[in-house]
């Protein structure tokens, strides 16, 4: 595990070794090491789900390891909470940052830590701000240190964050997919200060899955996958496609069984779809009894353009049928009435009503045709969300049981059988999966089987391919808000997958 840092022979600054997280019994990691020098960019490379942000969050002092060892310049560690890790010199730039908007750039430097004077002990307010131009100074970053953080763009806001890790002395510094939405000038610029934090002896962990910034910015690369460590070396020592190998590493399981089902004629197409900022010329088309998977890195548009198909978003130009006849494009109620559905990722916010019982969110879409005040509604009421409730092995103590008391994978059910419902033609489920457990997963995908084989279509929007290859007959791979490819069923590997939504349209071996 530590070969390159015996062969250098400098000691790492930051180790792990054989941590492991569980959670209701689910490994989330398992024995992991790692290993990073002073003056080392390390890329810690996975896909989504292999535990990348777990690891960030025990190093960062808000998860606690169940098992293992942290040690800092050979000193074990252990951490309470942040602020210990803080404490300790190891901080964290996330993509979304997390400040006081209605507080100056030099204010969210200093929170919690202010300078003060020595005799009243009142906040020294022109000290903070010299001291915070002075850390922008070092960063060579014009910044106003008096501005409204609500008034910084995105890259700003990065920038803010790393003075508030020089101003705590970070040792260790983790940028956790910091270019994904920024410019090419800005990242370009946070590369400069990548540079001059390596320069100073920090040590850098560079989460990101664009292999381009990684094999621009990192020193060595550590891939997790499934929650183990996999392989750590120089990337000076590797290819991309070696890269991408590591990081997929297996075959599909059948844990996803496929419905023996011939897809018939095309049902929806969509032609150049395009938002002034998410995506660009987006054209597909599925066709009865179908599976189209959609896959890709974060950032990379999917969810935007099925919120666009469901009439969520403004702006979007382009055209899209549904059997063979136009509807307007930012109208969810026709979008609805025309036989499209749509499954959000976010189930809590954007799928279920929590507080209302699970009849009363089955039966939301279709409210006009059960009736408000109607005698009879509650039976059939009671009726319609009992018959999706059984189809989709629903588990709740009673249908008026409120949804905020279901676990996530039944929270799911519940928005499932709302949408189904409506008796849709095409079905859209964006991350059904996420964060639920596995027995609900299988009845999940036994379920959209099930209608598949009745005639209904279905694009599934996911990012575990094994998900994805073992359930679509065909995908879907997009790249930075376009069509990067579609791959046949039988004609895509897990390598061409994760390539293809690199940006490397190439076989793996000649990107």
């Amino acid at each position: 595990m530590h070969q390159l840092d015996q062969e250098s022979g400098a000691a790492p600054l930051l180790a792990l070794s054989g941590v492991s997280k569980r959670f209701a019994g689910i490994a989330a990691l398992n024995k992991v090491g790692l290993s990073v020098r002073g003056g080392e960019v390390m890329a810690l490379i996975g896909e989504n789900g292999a535990g990348k942000s777990t690891l960030v969050k025990i190093l960062t002092g808000i998860y606690q390891p169940d098992e293992g060892s942290i040690s800092l310049n050979g000193v074990t560690q252990s951490f309470s909470n942040a602020q210990d890790a803080m404490r300790a010199g190891i901080t964290a730039v996330h993509q979304e940052t997390v400040m006081f908007d209605e507080l100056t750039v030099a204010e969210n430097i200093y929170i919690g830590r202010q300078p003060c004077t020595g005799r009243t002990g009142r906040i020294d307010w022109a000290r903070m701000e010299t001291e915070a131009e002075q850390l922008f100074a070092r960063l060579d970053v014009a910044m106003p240190v008096r501005t409204k953080v609500k008034d910084l763009s995105v890259a700003q806001r990065h920038f803010v964050e790393i003075a508030r890790a020089l101003s705590q002395d970070a040792r260790v510094v983790i940028l956790d997919e910091p270019t994904a939405s920024l410019s090419q000038r800005e990242i370009q610029e946070l590369y400069r200060i990548i540079s001059q934090l390596r320069a100073a002896g920090t040590a850098v962990i560079f989460i990101s899955h664009k292999f381009d910034e990684i094999f621009t910015v990192a020193d060595r690369y550590t891939v997790l996958r499934d929650g183990q460590f996999v392989a750590d070396g120089a990337l000076a020592d590797i290819t991309e496609p070696e890269l991408v190998a590591l990081m997929v590493g297996r075959t599909v399981q059948q844990a996803y069984p496929k419905a023996d089902v011939t897809p018939g004629t095309v049902v929806l197409e969509v032609r150049g779809l395009s938002h002034p900022t998410e995506f660009e010329d987006v054209s597909f088309t599925l066709r009865r009894g179908e599976i189209l998977g959609f896959y890709g890195l974060v950032g990379a548009g999917r969810s935007e353009v099925m919120q666009a198909l469901f009439g969520l978003s403004t702006g979007v130009r382009g055209s899209v049928t549904l059997d063979g006849e136009a509807f307007g494009i930012g109208d969810t109620a026709e979008a609805i009435a025309r036989g499209l559905a749509y499954v959000p990722e976010d189930r809590q916010h954007q799928g279920a009503h929590l507080s209302l019982p699970i009849l009363h969110n089955i039966t939301l879409p279709i409210l006009s045709k059960v009736g408000f005040f109607l005698r009879g509604r509650r039976t059939q009421e009671n009726s319609v969300a009992r018959h999706y409730a059984e189809q989709l092995e629903l588990k709740a103590a009673h249908l008026t049981q409120h949804v905020s008391a279901l676990s996530g994978g039944n929270q799911q059910k519940v928005v499932l059988g709302k949408w189904l419902a409506t008796q849709p033609k095409v079905l859209i489920l964006d991350e059904p999966t996420k964060g639920i457990d596995i027995g609900s997963k299988a009845a999940v995908h036994r379920f959209v089987g099930g209608l598949v084989a009745q005639g209904l279509s279905v694009i599934l929007v996911s990012s575990e391919l094994p998900e994805v290859m073992g359930l679509a007959d065909r995908i879907v791979v997009m790249h930075q808000g376009r069509i990067e490819k579609i791959f046949e069923r039988d004609g895509a590997t897990p390598e061409q997958l994760v390539a293809a939504a690199s940006g490397c349209v190439l076989a793996p071996e000649e990107c």
